[in-house]
């Protein structure tokens, strides 16, 4: 997905008094279905690591140092931003784990092994409907599944879920860091809630600060499923606590 998926998410924090950036990944800026139907041939050799740094040199250009919220891939460049200092605080919603990270739940390798298929090299990811369906909207009907399709998905580099298990998602747990939010959905397929909980474990500088909250009937799609509102909300109140 890009940055049309975070409309109603700006408006909303906006709406609470924050300015608000929801940059794009390179080569994913611009209407999906315009996306699909002409791909970038640069797009397939992204790596996680290109995406960071891109993120990075926004972050860099902003009068002070940001809040962070990120979902799925977005979540863990959340926690690789903050290990690298560029954010005060961050919120990881159904958060894409950092190296050395894993499960072995089915429904986890199931919706994982078409996007990093090693035999598929450097061509570009275009989900069906059916997978979208399968780690995204698995609580939808077809037909909602389709529409939110057709509205948001984006193609994807595979290099960037590839290289994240590498050195580019390396996170040292050991290091204090600012505070983190871990939000999981209960029925997420793709990064089922244990992996969250196994993510936020692993932090364990006791000084620092670190939260965990599961959303009960919400799945990977936790940013757009109804009631999406009192997820945000959470994480404002969070962020005012802070």
């Amino acid at each position: 997905m890009n940055p049309k998926s975070w409309n109603n998410w700006k408006k909303y924090f906006e709406a609470n008094g924050f300015n608000c950036y929801t940059p794009a990944y390179p080569f994913h800026d611009g209407e999906p279905s315009e996306l699909r139907k002409n791909i970038n041939p640069k797009l397939g050799t992204l790596t996680f690591n290109q995406v960071i740094e891109s993120l990075s040199a926004l972050i860099d250009s902003l009068p002070e140092k940001p809040i962070l919220i990120g979902h799925s891939m977005g979540g863990l460049a959340v926690q690789k931003l903050i290990a690298l200092n560029k954010g005060i605080a961050g919120a990881c919603i159904d958060s894409a784990p950092p190296k050395g990270i894993f499960s072995f739940q089915w429904s986890f390798l199931k919706a994982n092994l078409p996007t990093i298929n090693p035999f598929k090299g450097n061509t570009v990811c275009l989900p069906s409907v059916n997978w979208f369906q399968y780690a995204f909207c698995n609580l939808m009907t077809t037909e909602q599944t389709e529409k939110e399709f057709n509205d948001f998905v984006v193609p994807e580099s595979r290099n960037i879920p590839r290289t994240s298990t590498g050195s580019d998602g390396f996170i040292d747990f050991k290091k204090p860091h600012h505070p983190l939010l871990f939000i999981a959905g209960e029925k997420d397929q793709i990064i089922p809630s244990s992996l969250n909980k196994k993510n936020f474990d692993a932090y364990k500088d006791a000084g620092s600060k670190k939260e965990f909250k599961e959303f009960s009937s919400r799945t990977h799609y936790i940013c757009g499923q109804s009631n999406w509102e009192e997820v945000a909300d959470y994480i404002l109140k969070w962020m005012e606590k802070l």
